[in-house]
């Protein structure tokens, strides 16, 4: 479908640090397992797009956080800059994973956007909704808001999954405040992912997912919109007892085709990051497979 491609470089952000933290923890940490860092390329049409960081800490007793922070890079912020971070904590009860709160705020185009929401009783209340004002889009009914959970908090479900079957298998409800999506995760195998200049590369378990809107649609949206978008995560630690983690990802675009995520480095978080998501594409961590940092790299 064409569209503006302010437009598409948008959804494609949301849709980056979403799937990333969707598809992030989709294996269970091991024991004692310290916060990582991961920060990942984001490539469409030839170019980078986007840079993403995202901060996984699912190893604090009885809770757990994901944050990611995304920014667009290099001649995607020719066609309407972003800049965004947030992500969401919550608790266990039993093995269910309970989110307590959802915070994601940032710019496109140098507007401020917003989206916070808290789970009283267990079920959202959009506290903030602060988004483009000529938006046209239409609201989810609350009923179909219920037993939802955010895209950060399905990794801790996903994960608790992974941990017990050993497969990808799984399926989940979510909604952002403004989009309500059924996501299914299969398993689809192994394979071995070749070198892609400095990215990391190796055996991989590859997770295929289908996400499917089912409300929330902007009025201008066209039949495609309603069509289920098929993707694609590679799953693995990235170095030696590590957890796993998306270490390449394909995911759908409505004006590239397709765009596929890099892991390019990962680190143990810094301490200040494990509070908050930190900036996207900040130079510290190690490399993933012997790259340079992304400072020198460049955008």
């Amino acid at each position: 479908m064409p569209m503006p491609i302010q437009a598409t470089v948008s959804h494609a952000s949301l849709a980056a640090a979403s799937l990333l933290a969707a598809c992030g923890l989709l294996a269970a940490a091991p024991a004692a397992a310290e916060p990582l860092r991961a920060l990942y390329s984001v490539r469409g049409g030839g170019l980078q797009m986007m840079q993403v960081e995202a901060i996984f800490d699912v190893d604090t007793p009885g809770r757990y956080s994901v944050t990611a922070a995304w920014r667009t890079t290099g001649m995607a912020r020719l066609f309407g800059g972003a800049e965004f971070s947030g992500g969401a904590e919550g608790r266990w009860v039993g093995n269910q994973a309970r989110p307590q709160r959802y915070n994601v705020a940032g710019t496109m185009r140098g507007e401020a956007r917003r989206t916070l929401m808290e789970y009283p009783a267990g079920q959202p209340v959009v506290r903030i909704r602060q988004a483009d004002p000529d938006e046209q889009r239409d609201p989810v009914p609350e009923a179909q808001t219920r037993n939802t959970t955010d895209q950060f908090s399905a990794v801790a479900q996903l994960a608790r999954i992974i941990a017990e079957t050993g497969r990808c298998d799984a399926q989940t409800v979510i909604y952002d405040g403004a989009r309500r999506v059924e996501m299914q995760t299969r398993t689809a195998g192994r394979d071995r992912l070749f070198p892609w200049s400095s990215a990391w590369h190796g055996e991989a378990l590859r997770c295929a997912f289908t996400g499917l809107q089912t409300a929330g649609f902007k009025q201008d949206d066209s039949e495609r919109a309603r069509e289920p978008q098929e993707g694609v995560a590679w799953m693995a630690p990235p170095r030696p007892g590590d957890m796993p983690i998306p270490v390449r990802l394909e995911i759908p675009s409505r004006l590239f085709g397709a765009m596929t995520i890099y892991l390019m480095e990962v680190g143990p978080a810094a301490p200040a990051a494990r509070a908050a998501s930190s900036s996207a594409g900040s130079a510290a961590g190690a490399s993933a497979a012997g790259a340079p940092s992304a400072a020198s790299r460049g955008p």
